[in-house]
Order: structure tokens, then sequence, then C-alpha cells
């Protein structure tokens, strides 16, 4: 049965430098329940390391965790690679690691922390997780689609590491699933803002690394079940599935 899910597909752990050490697993999982979300996305910058932990948070609690990363291009582009399980997931993992330069100066950008479902603290990532892929959007697009996975631009709205601020335009022929606006400026806005963008589907997420921001931004998308093929279906419009825009 094709049904309305509450879904958050931007939300960051204490794993992202620029989040709160509050953004552990099951703090975030709670806080999304208490929100009434269904499906949230984990995002952290150019890493994943705690992705499995709040899938296993998450475990027989009525909340679908997607697998996912909020990657960096070379152009300092951020865009959200989403997944149905955490094998493809982990294989981009290591392409990036291995396009991402840098170490971590934990005083100057932030603690970037590998925290399991039982709220321990694993160990810390020394990757320059807040600095910058070396490949190109257009490339990093391919490998999350030859993956099996969805490419959403994200938050095209802000004023630094969008599409548009970074390259001031969405290039028709860059294959985005979907692109990612704030709660602040809305489906309408964005569809006023940007008329020339009315082939893309927009998305509404909360892009949270606080805990109180967790599910300030969703979107309500009808689907079948919460996978990445119903969202395909649902950004496209196919037999039922849609996004809810309101």
């Amino acid at each position: 049965m094709i049904r309305a899910y509450r879904c958050d597909l931007h939300v960051h752990t204490c794993l992202s430098p620029c989040a709160d050490l509050e953004m552990y697993p099951t703090a975030l999982v709670r806080r999304a329940l208490e929100e009434r979300l269904e499906v949230i996305a984990i995002c952290d910058h150019n890493a994943s390391e705690n992705v499995p932990y709040v899938m296993r948070a998450a475990l027989d609690r009525g909340l679908v965790i997607l697998p996912g990363m909020e990657i960096s291009s070379q152009e300092e582009v951020h865009m959200l690679a989403l997944f149905d399980s955490l094998e493809p997931l982990q294989a981009l993992q290591q392409t990036v690691y291995r396009h991402l330069p840098g170490k971590n100066d934990e005083e100057r950008f932030g603690c970037q922390a590998i925290v399991n479902e039982l709220d321990e603290v694993e160990g810390f990532n020394e990757k320059l997780l807040i600095g910058a892929t070396d490949l190109s959007l257009t490339v990093l697009i391919r490998e999350v689609r030859q993956l099996g996975g969805i490419a959403i631009a994200s938050h095209i709205d802000r004023e630094c590491f969008s599409v548009i601020s970074q390259l001031g335009f969405v290039d028709p022929a860059t294959p985005f699933d979907a692109l990612e606006v704030s709660r602040a400026l809305g489906f309408a806005g964005a569809r006023r803002r940007y008329p020339e963008l009315e082939a893309y589907p927009f998305l509404l997420s909360s892009d949270a690394h606080q805990i109180d921001q967790i599910g300030q931004g969703y979107t309500e998308i009808y689907l079948e079940t919460p996978t990445v093929a119903e969202l395909k279906m649902a950004f496209s419009g196919q037999e039922g599935r849609r996004i809810a825009a309101f």
C-alpha cells in the first residue's frame, strides 16, 4: 500500500566536525521519533562510520535509517548520496577517502567522534572531513549511481557549498535525482526563485547538526516502502509515488 512517509533525508551525527557531540546515535534516534519522523538519512561530511551504529540504535523502533553521506566535490559543492544498505556506502567511502587530502585539526574544526549504539566512543576520525575531495561533481554522481544510490544536491539556496553558490547554476546535464532546499525557503519559495529548475523534484530536509534541528525540515513522500528505488519513483511521480509539496 502506498502511503505518505515523513522523511528527513539529511541528518548529521557527532562524526561531522561541525555537529554537536550530542548528535550520537541513540540521542538522534530518540529525537527523530519524538518528531514523528519515519525515515531519516544519516549523511555525515565525507564519512560514514556512525551509520551502522545509528541503524542498530533504530532497530525495531519504527524508524528507517537510510545509509548516506554528504560529499564535498572538487568544486566544493555538497551532495547527498543515499543507499539502501551499507555495502555500497562503504564502497563509496573507500573512494572518497582515497581522494580526501588533509588531517583534521580538532581545535580548529571540531571533534570527529565515532560513537556506537551503546553511547560508547569507538574512536575518532583523523581525516579532514570538513575538506573537499579532489573528485569532480560529475565523477561523484557517476560513482553514486553506479553503486545503485541516488544523488541529491544539498541546500541549493545557501550562499556557500551549494551547486548554485559554487558554480552559479545547475547544469541541466548534471544528473541529480533531486535538489534540496531549506525550510526557510520552502517548496513554493523554491519554485518562485528557481523557475529554470522546474524539471527537478525539490526536497526539504533539516541538515541537522544539533539535536533540536532534527525534523525541523522534512518532506512527506508517498511510497510503498521506504527504499531508494521507491524514492526514485517518487521523484519522477511514477505509479502513485510522489512528493507531497506543501
